[in-house]
C-alpha cells in the first residue's frame, strides 16, 4: 500500500530538493517525514522506533552535506528509513522489506546514497575511516565522511578499535554518537553510565564550545585553537566528573546536543564541517520519538509489525485453536525449567534477551542469566570461562551473529573441549531482514571444527530434549543446537524430558526407491510432501538425522547399501553443509550413490517471507515433491 507524503515532503525526491527548502521550514519537513514513516510502517511493517528517533538528524545531514559525494555510513541500518525516503526511494518505500522490494537496510547495490551495506552493528566507524583515508590518498580533500552510530553499537569492541585508529590519524571524519540508551533491548554496562556522566556535564560542554568558537575566529586561529585545547583541558578537571574517553583517544569531542532540534543540528554540523580531523558529535535522542507508545515501550516498538496508528493496537492473527509456539520461546521457557532442575545451568546472550527469549530466565534468575551487550566474542569466551568451573552455560546467539565470534568458538571452546552449549537462533532464512541476517552458514563453519556436536531439532520436543541432553554431566564436548526463527509444529510442546543418544537419528517413514535425509525443521516439509505423494504410490524412505556431527553412521551405511538415489534437505548453504557431509561419508566408504542436495544455494538470498524464500531456494514442500517425482520409478500425473 502506497502512502501519501505531506505537501513539503512530496516535493523532496533527493537531497538536492531538500537543500531548496528554507531553513525555517525544516521542522515541517521533519514532521511530515516522521508521519510518513508512521503511516508506512503501520501498514507495511518494519523497524519503527529507531528511524523515528533520527528524523531530525537525517534531515540535517542531507541538508548540510553534499551527498552522495559526501558519504554517510549508518550503523546497523535500523534507523535509515528517513535517509532512504530522502534519497529517491519515497515512492517505492511501501515495498520496504517485501519480497522483490527495497531492502530494510542501506545497500550499496540499491542506491549511490548507500555508501556502505550494513545490517550487523558496530561497523560504521571502521568503514567511514577507511573511506576517509582513501579519499585523502586519492586527493579528494573536500569529500566528507560521517559515521552515525548508536550507544548500543558502541558496546562492541570494533568501534573502540576504530576510534583508536581514527584518533591517531589525521582522517577528516565525523562520528555522530546517537545516544538513546537503547539498542533493541535497554543498553547495559559501564559505557551507558559513562555517556550519562558526560551528558550531564553541561557546564563543561557549553564553555568548551564557546571557547573554541571565540578563539577559532580570532587572528592566527591555529595558534589560538591550540590554546583553546589547553584551556579545555583545564575546564574538564573543574566541571566534569570524568576525563573524556574520546579525547583521550585523540578525537575532538562536541556535545551534548539535542538530537530533536533540527535547527541546532544544522548549525552544529555546519560548524563541524569546517573543522578538520577526527571528531565526535554526541547527540541525545529518544527512540520512537513522535509516537507516544513507541517512546514508552521502546523494545516492543523496535519492530512491532503492522498496527493501527490511531489506537496503537498491534495487529495479531487470532486463531480458533492452540498454535505451535515460536522456537525461541520454547528455548527460553525450557531453559528456565532446566535451571530449576540444575543449579549449574546459566544463560548468556549478547543484547538479544527479548529476541532469543532469555528474558524469561533473566527475570526469574537475574544472577544466573546475563545480557552482555553487543559483544558476541565476549559472550562466547565468558561462557567458556564459566564452563571451566563446571557451569552448564547456554550461550544463545543468532546464527548470523555467531559469525562474529568464530575465533572464540575455535580457540576458547573447541580446542579446550569445554562443554559450552551454543544455541543458534534464527538458523536458515529469516525473512524480511535479508542476507545480513539469514543464518545460512553455521552448519558449514561449525562442522569443520573438531570436538563439536552439532544438532538441529525437527520440532519443539526435540529442541527440549537436545537442551536437556547437552546440560547433563556426561556431555564433555561443545554442543551446538541450531533452530529457525518462527513457529514450530507442536501446539502441545512441553513434553517430559528424554535423554537423546548423541549422533543418533530416526526412521520416520520406510519406503522404496529413494532415501531422504533431512536435518532440522525442513524435515516437516518432507513429511508433508510424502503424505501427499503416498496416495499416488510414491513412498520414499525418510530419515530425520537430528545430528550433523556426528552423523548417524548406522543410518548412513544402511542408506549407502540399499539406495541408489538420495535426497538431502537442510536450511543452510549447500556448500559445505549437511548434504556435503553426507557426500563425504558416501565417498569415504565407496558407496555409489546419486545425491541431490536441497538447501540454500551458493548465492546471496535477498529478503522476503520465509515461505517465499524456501520456495525460491528450492526446498519447500512443492520443490521436495518435484524432486521425488522426477527421481521416482512410479509415473504420476501429479506434477
Amino acid at each position: 500500500m502506497e502512502i501519501k507524503a505531506g505537501p513539503l515532503l512530496s516535493t523532496i525526491n533527493y537531497p538536492s530538493d531538500l537543500k531548496k527548502v528554507k531553513k525555517e521550514d525544516l521542522q515541517q519537513v521533519c514532521t511530515e517525514l516522521r508521519q510518513f514513516i508512521i503511516d508506512s510502517v503501520s501498514v507495511n511493517g518494519g523497524h519503527f522506533g529507531a528511524s523515528l528517533g533520527v528524523v531530525e538528524l537525517s534531515v540535517a545531514l542531507h541538508y548540510v552535506y553534499n551527498t552522495p559525494i559526501d558519504q554517510l555510513v549508518w550503523d546497523v541500518g535500523h534507523q535509515a528509513y528517513g535517509h532512504k525516503i530522502l534519497t529517491g526511494r519515497r515512492d517505492v518505500f511501501h515495498t520496504n522489506r517485501k519480497y522483490g522490494g527495497i531492502s530494510g537496510f542501506p545497500k550499496r547495490s540499491e542506491s549511490e546514497y548507500d555508501s556502505f551495506g550494513v545490517g550487523h552493528s558496530s561497523t560504521s566507524i571502521s568503514a567511514a575511516l577507511g573511506m576517509a583515508i582513501a579519499a585523502d590518498l586519492l586527493g579528494q580533500k573536500e569529500q566528507k565522511h560521517v559515521a552515525i552510530i548508536g550507544d548500543g553499537s558502541m558496546t562492541a569492541g570494533l568501534p573502540f578499535e576504530a576510534l583508536q585508529h581514527a584518533g591517531s590519524s589525521k582522517a577528516d571524519i565525523l562520528i555522530i554518537l546517537n545516544d538513546n540508551q537503547m539498542s533493541i533491548d535497554p543498553n547495559i554496562g559501564s559505557l551507558r553510565e559513562y555517556l550519562t556522566d558526560i551528558t550531564t556535564s553541561k557546564t563543561y560542554n557549553k564553555v568548551r564550545e564557546d571557547v573554541w568558537k571565540v578563539l577559532g575566529k580570532m587572528p592566527y586561529g591555529k595558534f589560538n585553537q591550540k590554546l583553546a585545547s589547553k584551556i579545555e583541558g583545564g575546564l574538564k578537571g573543574v566541571v566534569s566528573k570524568t576525563s573524556n574517553l574520546f579525547e583521550a583517544l585523540g578525537l575532538r569531542y562536541f556535545g551534548n546536543v539535542d538530537g530533536h532540534n533540527v535547527l541546532k543540528l544544522v548549525e552544529t554540523i555546519k560548524d563541524l564541517h569546517q573543522i578538520k580531523g577526527p571528531k565526535v558529535l554526541h547527540i541525545n535522542t529518544v527512540k520512537g520519538k513522535g509516537y507516544d507508545l513507541a517512546e514508552k515501550d521502546q523494545t516492543l516498538w523496535h519492530a512491532p509489525g503492522t498496527f493501527d496508528k490511531v489506537t496503537g493496537k498491534i495487529n495479531k492473527v487470532v486463531y480458533d485453536s492452540p498454535q505451535p509456539p515460536k522456537y525461541q520461546d520454547v528455548f527460553g521457557k525450557t531453559l528456565v525449567e532446566l535451571a530449576n532442575m540444575n543449579p549449574k545451568v546459566m544463560g548468556v546472550t549478547p543484547a538479544m534477551p527479548s529476541g532469543c527469549s532469555m528474558k524469561f530466565m533473566m527475570e526469574e534468575m537475574p544472577d544466573r542469566a546475563f545480557d552482555v551487550g553487543i559483544c558476541e566474542q565476549h559472550a562466547v569466551t565468558l561462557s567458556a570461562g564459566l564452563a571451566t568451573q563446571g557451569m552448564k552455560v547456554f550461550c544463545n546467539i543468532y546464527s548470523t551473529f555467531m559469525q562474529r565470534a568464530y575465533d572464540m568458538v575455535i580457540h576458547d571452546v573447541a580446542i579446550q573441549k569445554l562443554p559450552v552449549i551454543m544455541c543458534l537462533d534464527r538458523a536458515g532464512v529469516v525473512g524480511d531482514d535479508g542476507p545480513t541476517h539469514h543464518g545460512c552458514y553455521d552448519i558449514a563453519y561449525m562442522r569443520c571444527i573438531p570436538n563439536m556436536v552439532i544438532a538441529a531439532p525437527m520440532n519443539e520436543q526435540e529442541l527440549r530434549n537436545m537442551m536437556y541432553t547437552a546440560q547433563l554431566d556426561e556431555n564433555k564436548l561443545p554442543y551446538v543446537i541450531r533452530y529457525p526463527r518462527g513457529e514450530g509444529v507442536m501446539p502441545v510442546w512441553q513434553t517430559p524430558f528424554e535423554k537423546m543418544i548423541t549422533g543418533q537419528g530416526e526412521l520416520i517413514q520406510e519406503g522404496e526407491d529413494i532415501a531422504i535425509l533431512s536435518i532440522g525443521h525442513p524435515g516437516n516439509f518432507v513429511v508433508s510432501a510424502c503424505q501427499e505423494l503416498e496416495s499416488q504410490g510414491i513412498k520414499p524412505t525418510h530419515f530425520n538425522m537430528r545430528f550433523i556431527k556426528p552423523l548417524d553412521e548406522t543410518i548412513m551405511h544402511q542408506v549407502g547399501k540399499n539406495y541408489k538415489k538420495v535426497i538431502t534437505i537442510e536450511d543452510g548453504t549447500i556448500v559445505g553443509g549437511f548434504g556435503s557431509a553426507c557426500l563425504e561419508f558416501f565417498a569415504e566408504h565407496n558407496y555409489q550413490v546419486e545425491v541431490k542436495i536441497l538447501g540454500i544455494p551458493d548465492r546471496l538470498v535477498e529478503h522476503g517471507k520465509p515461505a517465499e524464500l524456501h520456495k525460491e531456494c528450492g526446498y519447500d514442500k512443492e520443490a521436495i515433491m518435484e524432486t521425488i517425482v522426477s527421481w521416482s520409478e512410479v509415473k504420476t500425473e501429479r506434477l
